[in-house]
């Protein structure tokens, strides 16, 4: 997982709600096709922003709790938090740059 967290059901609290930065939270599966197309693109900017916002992934099948809190329909699906707080979203494969754009977006709230 390179430059990004393992986020659980368990460790949500810590890892998102408490964290001191902004955090971007990847819902996936192993089974997710699209899921994979983003891979690369949310390691970058994981490395990119490291410091700034940290980058959790978060597997679906093996946490049912979280994605069913937060509504979570289709994969792959992206959450933006701040202070605890979910701030932005963006659902299915979208450009590297419109993640870029969000996450620009969430550390100037």
């Amino acid at each position: 997982m390179g430059n990004s967290v393992e986020i659980t059901d368990a460790n949500f609290d810590v890892e998102v709600k408490q964290s001191a930065i902004p955090v971007l939270v990847d819902f996936w599966a192993a089974w997710c096709n699209p899921c994979k197309m983003i891979m690369p693109m949310i390691e970058r900017l994981a490395a990119e922003y490291s410091g700034k916002i940290k980058v959790g992934k978060i597997d679906i099948d093996v946490n049912s709790n979280t994605p069913s809190t937060f509504g979570v329909r289709s994969i792959p699906t992206l959450l933006f938090f701040k202070n605890g707080q979910m701030v932005e979203q963006i659902i299915g494969v979208v450009p590297e740059a419109q993640i870029k754009k969000t996450i620009e977006k969430v550390l100037a709230q």
